[in-house]
This record gives structure tokens, sequence and C-alpha cells, in this order.
């Protein structure tokens, strides 16, 4: 296995039942990066994260996990933490006892002294001792987070950390997984948070119905996907408008609306077209008060790429379908 990947996965396949969750899915994950996991409900996200925990097994595929063979169930390979669907934490316990418990049954330091730090890490030291019952989700969420730092991970697995997290318990997360990443750490987060992915992530996956659909740096993702819907707030709107209009490779795509108390444009182009405009609405004496997407050239790639596998998926199962009515009538 190649020293600087953390993951190396090859055609891994699970289904449950009749339903296939992951379908020959092909990932790597650099090591001391932050690798974002994107799709919809049903793409095969938390099947994944399972894999990578020790939860379940692939049915095919090879994996391997910090340089050792992946695969056995139920045992969480050595140097990776993290959780799915929210961290088990036992309600009639604090938060520092269920650091300690949990540290007790991996065989850990349970000093109070790490165990204080980890809470100080995640912003939860003033309520280190309030039982977890009453904890919110995004305090639970950091708990959860507390615990797998006890753990010194190599490879750090998260599904939804931001879940209900304040602006200022964000922030601190963010912080946290920085800090891992730039000490060697590779995390691979999990979310529905768009806004979370761009800022943290260095690279991204993009999964539907079980399958890799793009895989690789952002900034790949943005140039493959180029043609975006921008917002445009100028000094004089009409003759921004008119000469969007004459400009090549832009198009007006929605009537003038209130933005922010002010009338906004939007307009579709690539990036060349859109600095063209920008320069003759500079000639103009037009100022450009604001130029932002509509939306994030991720968000923007996910729904084209997750809406056009659906589409597939759909095209297939009715091509089987009048395929078998076609046998049964013959």
């Amino acid at each position: 296995m190649d020293t600087q990947l953390a993951v190396r996965a090859r055609g891994l396949t699970k289904s449950f039942g009749d339903v296939v969750a992951l379908d020959g899915v092909d990932l790597d994950l650099d090591a001391g990066r932050i690798h974002g996991l994107v799709g919809p409900n049903g793409a095969g996200k938390t099947t994944l994260l399972g894999l990578l925990l020790g939860l379940a097994v692939a049915d095919f595929g090879l994996l391997e996990v910090l340089g050792a063979p992946g695969g056995r169930a139920l045992a969480a390979p050595p140097g990776v933490a993290g959780f799915v669907d929210g961290p088990g934490l036992y309600p009639t316990l604090t938060a520092r006892q269920n650091l300690a418990a949990l540290a007790a049954l991996r065989g850990q330091d349970a000093r109070s002294g790490r165990i204080d730090r980890a809470l100080h890490e995640v912003g939860l030291a003033e309520v280190a001792d309030d039982r977890t019952r009453g904890f919110s989700l995004g305090m639970r969420q950091r708990l959860g987070l507390a615990a797998a730092l006890l753990t010194d991970p190599r490879l750090l697995v998260l599904d939804e950390p931001a879940n209900g997290l304040d602006p200022a318990g964000k922030q601190q997360v963010h912080e946290v997984l920085t800090r891992l990443a730039a000490g060697g750490t590779t995390v691979l987060l999990s979310s529905h948070r768009m806004d979370d992915i761009e800022a943290l992530c260095s690279e991204v996956t993009i999964l539907a119905t079980g399958r890799v659909r793009f895989t690789g740096p952002l900034d790949k993702l943005a140039a493959e996907n180029t043609e975006l819907d921008y917002r445009l707030l100028t000094s004089d709107p009409a003759a921004a408008r008119t000469l969007a209009a004459e400009a090549d490779g832009i198009r007006v795509t929605e009537p003038a609306r209130s933005w922010r108390g002010a009338e906004a444009l939007v307009v579709r182009a690539q990036l060349p077209a859109l600095d063209g405009l920008v320069a003759e609405l500079a000639r103009a004496e037009v100022a450009v008060r604001e130029l932002a997407p509509v939306r994030s050239p991720l968000e923007a790639a996910f729904l084209a790429l997750t809406e056009s596998a659906e589409t597939s998926e759909s095209d297939a199962g009715t091509q089987s379908a009048q395929s078998t009515e076609t046998q049964e009538a013959e």
C-alpha cells in the first residue's frame, strides 16, 4: 500500500438483502487531509463509514486501512476512531464519566487530566460534570469528538459532526479538525452541509445510488462544473442588465429581484465570461457591489451529479421492466 494513503478501497460492494448499498466503490484517502463525503439519503455513506470503523464487512472488494487489511467486523482497526449516526453515550453519567468509561473499555489512559484536555478542546469543560441526558444534539456531537480524541487517532471518521452546533461550537469543531489534519491525522467527514465541506475539505467524494460519481480535489470539481448562476448587485441595475444581455457567454436567467433591499440580477456564465462582464461594467462606470454564486460550485455539482445518477437508475429500471414484460409476452 502507498504509505501516503490512509485508506485504499477497490471495488467495495455491500448488500443488505436485495438492497445494494455500495456498488463497486473505489476510494483513496491521503494521509493528513480532511476528505468530504457527500450524497443524498440512501447513497451508501453510512455503510461506507461503517466498513471503515469495523462495524461491518464488505461482501466483495479490497479495503486497506492505515496500511493493514480491513474487514474484521465489530473491531475498529488500530488507530481508527469516530462515530456513525451520532456517538453512543451513557445518559446517566456525566461528560467526564462517559469519557473515563470509554477509555477504560479501550484499555487506555483514563487520567482526569487527559480527559479534561479533551473536553476543553471541544468546548465542554464547563459542563464536564453534567449528566449527558440533558445534553443538546450539538453537545452530544462534541462529546463524541472528545471521545475520539482520547485515542489519538490516525484516521478519524465522523458522521455529521456539525449537527446541532451553534456558530461558536461549529468554529471550535472546525479548529480541532484542522489542527488534527495539520498533525497528520486523516479525517473523513460525512455531511449534508456543503458550507462545512467547502470550509474544511481539500478533497471530496460524491456518492449516489451506492456508486462514486466524483472523487478528487474541490477545485477540480469546480473546474468540471464551471457554468454557475451568479447574483450580481450593482450601482445601476438597468445598465448592468443591458451589458449582461449583450455580453458573450452570459445569460440572464431571472428577472431582477430584491436582495437585501437592492435590485439583484442573476446571470449564468463560466468564469472567463464573468470576468469579461465585470470589465465591461467597470468601463461603463457601473460599480459592482456584490458578485457571488447563487449556489456554491460543490452544491451545483452535487445536484447535477446526483440527479443524473437517479435519472440513469430510473431509466435502467424502466428498461429492465419493459424487457421482462416483452419476454413474458413472448
